[in-house]
């Protein structure tokens, strides 16, 4: 029987309800088939059941079996153990200026205590201030991971769905294991600049457990 269909965040976001995991990161090849499984996880269950769990879970839920050996696990202390409810960026300023044909824009975040700013340059076009926007972001956001990982923008936009207007937001996430693709959404509920920034930061924040350990 064929196994059901599904994406990388679904997947990542099976295995991190697994009670000792902290963090999950699911690397594919083509046509999706998963090559890799990278885990961070508390010690209150050894590795090799740790590992049996996940084969399990994934199994039963999307019928696709996974070979033990593609499966890392990474124990840490549960006092080090990276928060993942806290590990999220918070928006602080968002601050955009035209000059001419050019366009600038800062957005500055806070992480845990700590702030970074990011900064975009570029035509002044509707168009391109939008992905100034999440530019800007994305340049915060390596700041706080210190070079560990790349980001690059595919797209952003601003789109109709229903009565509201939604910021949707796709992402690259390049690290020496290869590159994934993520998006993130959400509604203009104050500005648009506001709504690409948190867009930007959705389509990243449940992967931030593993960007900044």
């Amino acid at each position: 029987m064929a196994g059901i269909a599904y994406t990388l965040d679904e997947v990542e976001e099976t295995i991190s309800q697994i009670k000792e995991v902290q963090a999950a990161r699911v690397v594919a090849g083509d046509n999706n088939i998963i090559e890799e499984i990278h885990v961070l996880a508390l010690p209150g269950k050894g590795p090799k059941q740790l590992v049996r769990d996940i084969e399990s879970a994934v199994m039963a839920k999307y019928g696709v079996p996974i070979d033990h050996k593609k499966i890392s696990i990474a124990q840490v202390e549960e006092e080090k153990a990276p928060k993942q409810q806290k590990a999220r960026p918070k928006i602080l300023n968002i601050n955009s200026d035209v000059s001419g044909i050019k366009a600038k824009v800062s957005v500055k975040l806070a992480l845990d205590g700590q702030e970074c700013e990011g900064i975009a340059t570029g035509p002044a076009s509707q168009t391109e201030r939008r992905r100034l926007v999440a530019l800007a972001s994305l340049n915060a956001i390596e700041k706080f991971i210190e070079g560990s990982y790349a980001f690059a923008l595919e797209d952003v936009d601003l789109v109709s769905l229903g009565r509201e207007k939604v910021a949707v937001s796709c992402i690259s996430i390049v690290s020496p294991l290869g590159e994934q693709m993520f998006s993130g959404s959400a509604i203009a509920r104050q500005s648009e600049n506001d709504s690409v920034v948190r867009a930007t930061l959705d389509a990243i924040n449940r992967r931030f457990g593993f960007l900044i350990t």
